[in-house]
């Protein structure tokens, strides 16, 4: 796998769990919050800018 597709498939995990989030409405979930954490810090270390791609 290129770093290439690695980052896609990471910000499509990160897309999905944003739809996940916004379905929620204010409900809190921990797990979605704790998973999104951890997308987001994988996609910083990659260099790709989260704002850019958030609801």
């Amino acid at each position: 796998m290129t770093e290439k597709e690695l980052i896609t498939i990471t910000i499509d995990r990160y897309m999905d769990l944003q739809r996940i989030k916004k379905e929620n409405g204010n409900h809190e979930n921990k797990e979605l919050e704790y998973q999104m954490k951890g997308v987001i810090a994988k996609l910083s270390s990659m260099g790709v800018n989260v704002e850019d791609i958030t609801l």
